[in-house]
């Protein structure tokens, strides 16, 4: 356990300390975001976040001593996530691309599972919309980072300390450059990598527990287990194609939005939305039958 803390350290370390010099490289590389149209930050702001989460990640997953089976297979998906997201940050990508490359990477982390061929499939849609909803989802600083983050502090509650503690680390590093006074966004990159990254590591701990499940059990716990991201965007999309839009079309019609416009700063809109996000987490433990508080 001595070594999982020292990474836990080391990845906050990076974390607190790689976002500056990504920062600066977002900047002379002119990977900014420009307020406009939804959005509403008032100055130009550098994408960089998403390089130090996605290089924090790797370098513990290659220098780890015995991460687990799955975390090779999780740090190559979400290597092609991050990159495919990081080109579009650069350069927008026909929605169907990226999609097509979310889907990929969900096949290739969902492939190695031990389950039926029907687990699988609704794993890998879990995996994909998962990755896509933090995406969506990443509209009020602070957001993503904070679901990722409360989403590790509820597999740690159930005993994911070797997978999640160092995750935890870096993505609590990286917040405090994004939130309360942001000074960087995580872009397509960082905020799809966070996705692909719960949604994988999530569905890699469950699958011990669904043997002999139905498939409506587990469309319900992966519901649950997707959270706020998943549940908000399903709501978006939902109320998109009842008003005859298009279900990708972007709107301000996400919860953080209707909470801002509420007249809620954001830091209140946020423990809202964080604390619905582990409630929701806590009745998909409650539903595998897990203990909480189990972390050693």
């Amino acid at each position: 356990m001595l070594s999982i803390y020292l990474f836990t350290l080391l990845t906050f370390i990076w974390g607190l300390v790689g976002t500056p010099v990504a920062i600066a490289l977002a900047q002379k590389f002119r990977l900014l975001d420009k307020p406009g149209g939804r959005k509403k930050h008032k100055s130009i702001m550098p994408r960089g976040a998403g390089l130090v989460l996605w290089s924090g990640y790797l370098i513990w997953a290659l220098f780890t001593g015995n991460p687990g089976v799955e975390v090779p297979y999780i740090a190559t998906g979400a290597s092609l996530i991050f990159i495919v997201g990081y080109m579009d940050d650069m350069h927008p990508l026909p929605p169907l691309i990226r999609l097509a490359f979310h889907f990929m990477a969900a096949m290739w982390v969902i492939f190695p599972l031990p389950v039926p061929l029907w687990q699988r499939g609704l794993f890998i849609l879990w995996v994909t919309g998962a990755t896509n909803a933090y995406n969506l989802i990443d509209g009020m600083d602070g957001l993503c980072l904070t679901m990722t983050l409360i989403t590790s502090l509820c597999a740690l509650a159930v005993g994911g300390a070797p997978a999640w503690l160092p995750l935890s680390g870096l993505v609590f590093g990286v917040l405090l450059w994004n939130f309360p006074q942001p000074r960087t966004f995580l872009g397509d990159g960082g905020s799809t990598l966070l996705g692909y990254i719960c949604s994988s590591q999530l569905a890699w701990s469950i699958f011990p527990h669904i043997f002999g499940k139905n498939p409506v059990y587990l469309a319900v716990l992966l519901l649950l287990f997707g959270g706020i991201p998943v549940i908000d965007t399903l709501v978006a999309m939902t109320r998109r194609i009842l008003n005859g839009k298009s279900p990708f079309e972007p709107d301000r019609g996400h919860l953080h939005h209707k909470l801002q416009d509420f007249g809620l700063p954001k830091s209140a809109a946020l423990a809202i939305m964080g604390a619905a996000h582990a409630l929701i987490l806590a009745a998909g433990v409650r539903l595998l039958g897990l203990p909480f508080f189990n972390i050693f």
